[in-house]
């Protein structure tokens, strides 16, 4: 007898907005490392002058994705136009294409400047923002410990 991991796809009624309460994936996950599993894909990298933010977005075009900023906090929202269902088509066996909106938060740190335009670009489903640094961030002051 070999083991088989399960599959949940074997389930054709599963919503993926219902909550599955076979799935035990998440059973040992503390709060630190939960994430909502509508929202996209993160990177997240600091350079010395900016920060680099990717989020993985395919199935959208530019014009379905907001970017804002306000009170220390980033905005990246998308709606997907549904396809209307035509009960006429012909040909599937199965349609698994789902459209999805997601609407995402992020705290931005202080050391983000929210004066300066944000770069944002699209390609290839990826979302590219760079977020500048102010120029005191830019110098971290070395602080010398005195050891008692």
């Amino acid at each position: 007898m070999s083991i088989v991991k399960f599959n949940r796809r074997r389930f054709p009624w599963h919503d993926a907005g219902m909550t599955n309460w076979l799935d035990t994936d998440d059973f040992f996950a503390d709060d630190f490392f939960t994430r909502d599993r509508n929202l996209p894909a993160m990177n997240v990298k600091e350079n010395d002058g900016n920060f680099d933010i990717e989020l993985a977005v395919p199935g959208y075009s530019k014009e379905d994705i907001e970017v804002s900023m306000e009170n220390d906090m980033l905005h990246v929202c998308a709606q997907n136009k549904e396809e209307e269902a035509d009960e006429d088509d012909k040909g599937y066996t199965r349609k698994e294409f789902s459209y999805r909106s997601f609407d995402h938060l992020l705290k931005l740190p202080s050391t983000v400047n929210q004066d300066m335009a944000v770069k944002a670009t699209y390609k290839h489903g990826i979302l590219k923002l760079t977020l500048l640094k102010n120029a005191q961030a830019k110098e971290p002051s070395k602080k010398v410990i005195e050891i008692s």
